[in-house]
């Protein structure tokens, strides 16, 4: 722990277009210790953090990582349990990436919040604050649904700190969520965070949490809203103006961007041109009906190889990654209300898509329903193997044992920090 996150010197970012196309000025990477940070340093601190995400941070894996886990996609080697067993290894180089990453990035908002601290009453700090407590809710978030527990860091520290039980963490990202919905207003757009985006994660967050009816009230106040709509696939994923995005990053490979997502999906024979390090899985080519309206954005085949087709780019750019979209609010009501509340908003989605609707006979059918809504319309977004492990059916579905609901930690983070031990069980 201690030299994954503190080997690195006190590090911002400023780049124009991360998330904020042409509004500052480019600045080069530089060292500051915070009590130095000014008020005007507080943009440039921002964007920092948005570029940590998008130019590499935990890894263009972390992403589709759940995808992977989950069933959607895979390698072209080996069977899918092969594929897990490989990636839930404490020596597997996605644990030691993505927990570097996340704690880089952690490193960096832990910073910003204490220079934003500085200012009370501007609007810049203020921003600064709700976009830090944002993404501190979001990081924690990634960590928690991935090791469970975690190491709480509200400061930046230089002590080996022990993991926090996940209880713990999970009241610590309904926290920070709080302290955003407080701080932040509306966005200018999708690409920044906003009081919505909040609002979306934390109608997430309730989900995974069992506070159902939480849940739902925080997913309704989202579809309910005018500014939102259920929009076409074409827009959302080929990056046009829609009214269904809520919050994503931009990626703009022109600002540095290095998450290039479609470069795993695509092929040399593809147009675009890609490393073809996943495809989707077997019954994922099978799983969409003819006149369902995400399938051709969703896969698509080419010289009898199939490929995942939501980021269109492949080596010849990068595209947007969503993290909250109006499709989800949707299932969170739906999922969170029941058979009874919610078969209308599972219904309401379908027909969106161009599909008829269903009548499941029972709760427990109504739930698979849900997840099989949930797999088509999340493809490659990063929700399937969490779906699965939240709802309990990770074991059944995958094939997997009970032990891997949870990643392991990295073996180099136990090495240099012994605090952390003992490892989640079964590792």
């Amino acid at each position: 722990m201690k030299k994954i996150l503190f080997h690195f010197t006190l590090v911002f970012l400023a780049a124009a277009g991360f998330s904020c196309a042409g509004d500052l000025d480019r600045f080069s990477r530089y060292s500051i210790p915070p009590e130095a940070v000014t008020e005007a340093d507080l943009p440039a601190m921002r964007m920092g953090v948005y570029s940590s995400f998008q130019s590499g941070g935990p890894g263009v894996r972390s992403y589709i990582m759940f995808d992977i886990l989950g069933g959607n996609i895979r390698g072209n080697s080996g069977t899918s349990k092969d594929q897990i067993n490989s990636m839930l290894s404490s020596l597997n180089s996605y644990q030691n990436t993505s927990w570097a990453g996340y704690f880089y990035i952690l490193y960096q908002v832990n910073n910003l919040i204490k220079a934003a601290e500085k200012y009370p009453g501007s609007s810049e700090a203020t921003l600064a604050l709700g976009e830090s407590h944002y993404f501190r809710a979001y990081l924690y978030y990634c960590m928690v649904t991935r090791w469970g527990d975690m190491p709480i860091l509200r400061e930046n520290t230089q002590e080996n700190v022990p993991r926090d039980p996940a209880e713990q963490v999970w009241n610590f990202i309904e926290e920070e969520l709080e302290l955003a919905l407080d701080l932040l207003g509306s966005s200018k757009s999708y690409y920044y965070v906003s009081h919505d985006a909040a609002v979306a994660l934390m109608a997430r967050v309730k989900l995974s949490r069992g506070k159902k009816t939480e849940a739902a009230e925080l997913a309704e106040s989202l579809i309910a809203d005018a500014r939102y709509d259920l929009d076409d696939f074409d827009k959302i994923f080929r990056a046009k103006s829609n009214k269904e995005l809520i919050f994503a990053f931009s990626c703009l490979t022109e600002d540095g961007s290095s998450i290039k997502i479609s470069n795993q999906f695509y092929s040399y024979n593809h147009p675009n041109k890609g490393s073809y390090n996943y495809r989707p899985a077997g019954d994922v080519m099978t799983m969409y009906a003819d006149n369902d309206l995400r399938k051709e954005v969703s896969i698509t085949t080419l010289d009898n190889l199939n490929f995942v087709n939501k980021y269109p780019s492949g080596q010849t750019g990068s595209d947007p990654v969503v993290i909250s979209r109006l499709a989800e609010m949707y299932l969170i009501s739906a999922e969170a209300q029941g058979l009874n509340g919610g078969l209308d908003r599972l219904n309401e989605l379908r027909e969106k898509r161009g599909l008829d609707r269903v009548s499941p006979g029972n709760e427990a059918d109504f739930l698979d329903a849900v997840l099989q809504e949930r797999r088509l319309e999340f493809l490659a977004e990063g929700f399937r193997w969490y779906d699965l492990v939240r709802t309990g059916k990770a074991t059944q579905t995958l094939g997997t044992k009970d032990y891997q609901c949870l990643m392991p930690l990295p073996s180099r983070e136990l090495l240099y920090n012994p605090n952390l031990k003992p490892n989640n069980p079964g590792y």
